[in-house]
């Protein structure tokens, strides 16, 4: 499978008199809706990401094609030098993947908040006219539906969860749409010593602010003290008793989304990985935050 997919990165049609230079293709750690390599040709460093739509789960590559060339418009993101039917070439940063517990310092949460408020306020202005929404409580509905259709083992739980997914959207309330990135996990950030970097746009989409926050902090084991912290440094005012409760329900969100795109994945993906266990980490966080969002 290897050998396939490195002879599939090298006759990618960018890489020009490939015969007189060659390509050096190095498959690259991380991903599991994509294959990436690390790529050095004429003395340039490349970054490819091979992957093909997966409706199941909502990503279509033109829409992360249009994210990714107007995140580089924006400066927070590699520029895309190429694309073509399942491939995308991006300039290669070197630099480190952030961990979790990198995302918790304070001056950190403050250069995320600045690339989000690029993200979300100014990545439109170089989008085309037609772009994806990522309204999580209707991706919600639309795992519950493949589940349905695939027959999953979790049928006797969707009525619940979408009793819950209901109670809230109807909390989070009427919001302010932006551009979300969707997918804030620690290894789509990138310090090269010099500055932050956000890639992988595979759920970019409009979306409340609240999700990437929310995200930001369930994928990444925030306090609440440090919740707090990143939603003053967000909105610049005190957090209110409406805005924490509507942030927790968002929260409760994008974990019950997270359970149900394992959920999915456990019918659908070809990869090898162990997504009944995944579900089963995801869920426990889940319902942990769900049981406290009832308290409030």
């Amino acid at each position: 499978m290897t050998d396939d997919l490195n002879k599939r990165v090298e006759a990618l049609t960018c890489w020009q008199q490939a015969s007189l230079t060659p390509i050096r293709c190095e498959a690259m750690e991380g991903g599991i809706t994509n294959r990436n390599f690390r790529v050095e040709h004429r003395n340039e460093i490349f970054f490819v990401r091979l992957g093909e739509d997966i409706p199941e789960h909502g990503v279509y590559r033109f829409n992360e094609l249009a994210a990714s060339r107007a995140a580089f418009a924006c400066g927070i993101s590699p520029e895309v030098v190429h694309a073509e039917s399942g491939a995308m070439v991006l300039r290669f940063i070197e630099g480190k993947t952030l961990e979790a517990e990198n995302l918790r310092d304070h001056s950190t949460m403050q250069k995320v908040v600045s690339l989000l408020k690029k993200c979300h306020q100014e990545m439109p202005q170089h989008l085309p006219g037609t772009t994806l929404i990522f309204w999580v409580f209707q991706v919600v509905r639309g795992y519950a539906n493949t589940l349905r259709k695939g027959q999953s083992r979790m049928i006797p739980e969707i009525y619940r969860f979408m009793e819950i997914n209901k109670q809230l959207e109807k909390t989070v309330g009427a919001v302010e749409m932006k551009f979300g990135h969707n997918d804030l996990l620690c290894g789509n950030f990138i310090d090269d010593g010099r500055r932050l970097w956000l890639i992988d746009w595979d759920y970019a989409g409009f979306n409340s602010p609240l999700f990437d926050l929310a995200n930001l902090a369930s994928n990444n084991e925030y306090s609440e003290n440090l919740e707090k912290q990143l939603l003053e440094m967000y909105f610049e005012k005190t957090v209110s008793a409406d805005l924490w409760k509507r942030y927790f329900a968002m929260k409760c969100a994008s974990l019950l989304r997270g359970a149900m795109w394992s959920m999915a994945s456990e019918i659908h993906s070809t990869l090898d990985f162990d997504y009944v266990q995944y579900t089963t980490e995801n869920l426990v966080r889940f319902e942990k935050t769900y049981a406290n969002f009832e308290k409030l």
